[in-house]
């Protein structure tokens, strides 16, 4: 068992694990859990994406005419990362450059998770420092599974995805993890009914969202609300929505800064599309919240 810490209110109650600074329960006031809990259909709960979000086309990242290896959605996510606080209502994690991540993303850098409840809500906090001299080319992105169904009884089809403002699209397709042409959105307007079928091909896409915010809705009888979370969101500007293919038992909501490579495209990672340009001495935040 890792050296895990649990923050919590009477409202909800969050553990997050070094490894990766990974949330890996959430449970609301009444104990019940929310998140997926890493089951053989996926072994994850919560990544962080960083450096890169999606793929890179080889796995390569190219940087001054050399190339490194970098896998899908980055490094952060199976790196070990130091505590910093660990307060009863806020805990802090931070990951820094070192020659390991070098030898694969050589750029100086400071990582911090920064969780916090506060009533019904967890706040998860990104912060992304450029230490160095140049500009740090970087993609950002959470990625948390919530349980699907969400209640008991509710049958996976008979879910919703409410959006705050309209969506008009399009969305990318996906093509071997990578990003391919622009198709309609599979639904008009703000409100997503939800079915496995929906991720055949992968993940919803959705560059440069309209919303900041997605309710996930299990109905009840009569018009009643069986249950229902809000994933709102600051900083980032596109969203993955995603489960596992065959009808896995958990729903991804994944606000995003940069998302994977477009098909054909093989350059260098600054010039990449929709990449964060973090000049140097800077921070940015990039939050998610999740209010149930």
């Amino acid at each position: 068992m890792s050296d895990r810490h649990s923050i919590g209110t009477a409202g909800i109650t969050a553990t997050i694990k070094p490894e990766g600074a990974e949330l890996c329960s959430l449970r609301d006031g009444e104990g019940e859990e929310l998140l997926w809990q890493a089951g053989p259909e996926w072994p994850r709960h919560a990544p962080v994406l960083f450096p890169v979000v999606g793929k890179l086309a080889g796995d390569t990242l190219r940087h001054a005419g050399r190339e490194y290896r970098v896998t899908q959605h980055g490094f952060a996510r199976d790196s070990l990362f130091t505590w910093a606080e660990r307060e009863a209502h806020r805990a802090v994690l931070r990951l820094e450059d070192s020659e390991a991540t070098r030898a694969a993303y050589p750029f100086p850098f400071r990582l911090e998770m920064i969780y916090a409840a506060e009533g019904s809500t967890l706040s998860v906090t990104t912060r992304v420092t450029n230490p160095g001299d140049a500009v740090l080319p970087c993609g950002v992105g959470a990625h948390p599974a919530f349980r699907w169904p969400l209640a008991a009884g509710v049958a996976k089809e008979a879910h919703l995805l409410e959006f705050d403002a309209r969506e008009t699209g399009p969305a990318l397709s996906v093509q071997d993890a990578l990003l391919g042409t622009e198709k309609p959105l599979p639904f008009d307007g703000r409100v997503l009914p939800l079915s496995p079928d929906l991720f055949a091909q992968d993940a919803l896409v959705m560059p440069g969202v309209a919303s900041r915010s997605v309710r996930f809705v299990a109905p009840g009888a009569e018009g009643e609300v069986a249950k229902a979370i809000t994933v709102s969101w600051e900083g980032f500007k596109d969203l993955g929505i995603w489960s596992k293919p065959g009808g896995a038992p958990f729903l991804c909501i994944e606000p995003w800064f940069s998302m994977a490579s477009p098909v054909g495209w093989d350059g260098e990672i600054a010039e990449k599309p929709g990449i964060l340009l973090l000049p140097p001495g800077e921070s940015r935040d990039f939050t998610w919240r999740v209010a149930v």
